[in-house]
């Protein structure tokens, strides 16, 4: 009986340990980086549309690329500003 109630709360121990701590990202990084991931998604998206004479998925992603570009350097604002 004493090694069932032991097993029990080593099994209690394992599941319910505190998990590792985790990285949290500023809110200047979680703005730059998904600016740099828009606008590199938008560039490739406008060089798909001039090389396929798609008028409209060019501007799409030249819109992609300004929100991006936008984006980014809200998070240098925030770097810059300490948030």
């Amino acid at each position: 009986m004493a090694q069932r109630v032991r097993d029990s709360m080593v099994k209690q121990a394992l599941f319910h340990a505190r998990p590792k701590e985790i990285a949290v990202m500023k809110s200047s990084t979680k703005d730059r980086v998904p600016g740099k991931i828009h606008e590199f998604k938008g560039k490739v998206k406008e060089a798909a549309g001039k090389v396929t004479d798609n008028p409209r998925l060019e501007s799409e992603g030249a819109a992609k690329k300004i929100n991006g570009s936008i984006q980014k350097k809200v998070g240098e604002v925030e770097k810059v500003m300490g948030k």
